[in-house]
């Protein structure tokens, strides 16, 4: 039924004064969630950098409030508040309560701001409109004015008295409105990287930021700018000195356009351990690149390319280097300003200015190209280092390609694994996949097991270690590559020149639970660390999302008997095993130790091991630092044999003095 809702002449309305902002902080900010609040702050201290870049106040100082309120105070030449005769209004009206108002139209001319982060006159008014209340202070021409905002609102006008401080500058602190903003607890990291960023850019600038809530003090100055940010990235055994030039040029972005400036800083250098590449322009940090981004590749990938050639190191019929092989060894951050700006939107992620582009394409390659004949015996070691990220890029996308036509095929009547026993249901919720000691243990747990949603494979004979194998060996392995296929989610390779190796899925993982079930001795514990040692390798995610399980088996067997009552109990560990032979009193007990998985009776497997609501499952999660996964298996199973008897040693040392504590 049609709901009868007019569409006519009044229907039609517009947002006036702060609800322009508070209503609709996407528009400005780009969200109305953290991120939105987070831009909102950058507005404010943007107009800060822009006045000190002007050569007016070097020092910057944010602060943190407990309340979650934020101050930025510079000492620049302070914000103009007071009556404008030329728009017959009072400056402050025009800064914070009129969108499309500011000192930086005329940047063309170069009047009051030549490059700046400000152009569309909207951060400072759109930020005291977002705020539950905002305050102002500056110094200036002798006075001190202060201004209060409640809401979007003025309270009190302007308040203007003498001031005798020989300093001047502007003080701005505001509290982000939780009716506007979703979350308004800005966290300390993000202030640090930002400042940070703008300390890079902006060479000889101080940030000062003051933490009320945690005490924290830094600063923050680079007096070399980029470069000595480029030498802070560097490794010490990097392929290439750091390297700074500059350039400006005039342009326009089309025929009908004015000419405007622009002007550039690029540093850069390779390294072997090292990668990033950073784009920032009118000291906005380019998230998402834009023209800067593609002139590093196109400069960068083509003048690569023509040095390759001029020294004849490409192989017969070899294919071009690609940016992404250049990319995986080269450190560059490029800082531009330009006197007029396309942004992708006001929250400055990206700029796509034709004419930028083509300065900052034809300012790197003539550049680089002089570098490579000023620095010959670095420009080998890059050339040779290109080749070898290339050619393995090329071999690992040919063994990817392998180890798809290996492992994605599904797991049906023509594709069969050997052995495998699937389960009926294919709803991956349920589904369990347990890998058992081979084919003894195969066959008590098919018959054991709940065959709905219960599937066995059996690993049979001695599996690869994953740790030290190369990925040619592991993917030669029957063993691994079946159980590869029977899991259904691919690998996943971590290395920074195999990047394209990965071909893992976690949507296409057929099990909601891979279960490791091996015999309670040494050589179960042993096939059992080998699995994991695999799965780690090879897909460190099902790990990481709490996919993989042990499934505990008893140690010992206790019969008890009286009175022609007979009753089984089975203990996991010596403490409850203890436990139960004092609780059920030791004469009437009969002890003996588990036998392997394989000689258990199906129905001890479904009792002791499978069953859900009995069974003992230990979900391996990974520890809350990485290294230190990494390093436990490397000590019990990688390449350092020494370090591996030192720690049996020790273990053994430890444990043979706890039992010798035990009995005395």
């Amino acid at each position: 039924m049609a709901k009868n809702r007019s569409y006519d002449n009044l229907s039609i309305s517009s947002l006036k004064g702060a609800d322009r902002v508070r209503l609709r902080p996407g528009v400005i900010f780009g969200s109305d969630d953290l991120e939105g609040c987070q831009h909102s702050f950058f507005e404010i201290l943007s107009n800060s950098i822009d006045e000190a870049r002007e050569g007016f106040g070097r020092e910057i100082v944010v602060i943190r409030y407990k309340d979650g309120s934020l101050e930025v105070r510079d000492n620049g030449r302070g914000i103009p508040l007071d009556y404008n005769e030329k728009e017959q209004r009072y400056n402050w009206e025009l800064v914070y309560c009129e969108l499309y108002a500011g000192g930086k139209y005329n940047n063309l001319t170069g009047d009051s701001y030549e490059y700046s982060l400000g152009l569309n006159g909207l951060g400072a008014c759109a930020t005291q409109y977002a705020s539950a209340w905002f305050d102002v202070s500056v110094m200036r021409d002798g006075c001190r004015y202060d201004l209060h905002f409640e809401k979007g609102n003025n309270v009190g006008g302007l308040e203007k008295k003498p001031w005798n401080g020989r300093e001047t500058g502007t003080i701005q602190r505001w509290l982000p409105d939780r009716d506007v903003f979703t979350d308004i607890i800005i966290p300390l990291d993000y202030f640090q990287t930002l400042l940070k960023q703008q300390a890079v850019v902006n060479a000889g600038i101080t940030f000062k930021l003051r933490d009320e809530e945690t005490d924290h003090e830094e600063i923050f100055c680079y007096p070399d700018g980029i470069l000595g940010y480029v030498r802070e990235l560097a490794d010490e055994n990097t392929i290439s000195t750091p390297y700074l030039f500059e350039g400006s040029g005039r342009g326009r972005d089309r025929s009908d356009k004015p000419d405007y400036k622009v002007k550039a800083s690029v540093a850069f250098c390779f390294d072997n351990e090292m990668s990033r590449q950073e784009y920032f322009h009118n000291s906005s940090w380019l998230e998402h690149g834009g023209s800067p981004d593609k002139a590093v590749r196109s400069a960068f990938t083509n003048e690569i390319d023509r040095q390759i050639r001029q020294r004849d190191k490409y192989r017969n019929n070899e294919s071009k280097v690609t940016f992404g092989d250049i990319q995986d060894s080269l450190i560059i951050v490029t800082s531009s300003f330009s006197t007029q700006t396309s942004y992708e939107n006001q929250t400055k992620k990206s700029i796509n200015n034709r004419y930028i582009q083509t300065f900052l394409t034809d300012l790197i390659r003539s550049h680089l190209e002089i570098w490579f004949i000023e620095n010959k015996a670095e420009a080998d070691r890059v050339i040779e280092q290109m080749l070898i990220n290339k050619r393995s890029r090329e071999s690992a996308e040919r063994q990817r390609l392998n180890i798809r036509k290996k492992l994605m095929g599904s797991v049906d009547m023509i594709n069969r694994v050997k052995k495998f026993v699937d389960c009926r249901t294919k709803d991956t919720t349920r589904r369990e996949l347990y890998i058992v000691e081979g084919d003894s243990a195969l066959g008590s747990c098919k018959m054991g097991r709940d065959s709905e949603f219960q599937a066995i494979m059996p690993v049979r004979g001695k599996i690869l270690n994953c740790l030290k194998a190369d990925y040619e060996t592991i993917f030669k392995s029957e063993i691994v590559t079946d159980l590869l296929k029977v899991l259904g989610c691919g690998v996943e390779i971590t290395s920074r020149h195999n990047k394209d190796l990965s071909t893992f899925d976690l949507n296409n993982l057929r099990w909601d639970k891979v279960i490791i079930c091996t015999d309670a001795d040494v050589d179960g514990y042993h096939i059992r660390t080998m699995i994991l040692a695999m799965l780690y390798r090879l897909t460190p995610t099902l790990i990481d999302h709490g996919k993989v399980f042990i499934a505990e088996s008893p140690l010992y067997e206790i019969t008890w008997r009286k009175r022609r009552q007979e009753k089984t109990y089975f203990a996991y560990d010596e403490q409850e095993k203890s436990r139960l032979m004092l609780e059920l009193g030791a004469d009437s007990c009969t002890l003996q130790r588990s036998k392997g998985l394989g000689e258990n009776q199906p129905e001890m497997m479904w009792e002791t091991t499978m069953n859900p609501e009995k069974r003992m499952l230990k979900r391996i999660i990974p520890t809350d630092n990485p290294l230190d996964m990494e390093e436990s298996l490397d000590l019990v199973m990688g390449k350092n044999v020494k370090a591996r008897r030192e720690f049996i040693f020790e273990t053994a040392l430890s444990i043979a003095e706890k039992e010798e504590k035990r009995s005395a």
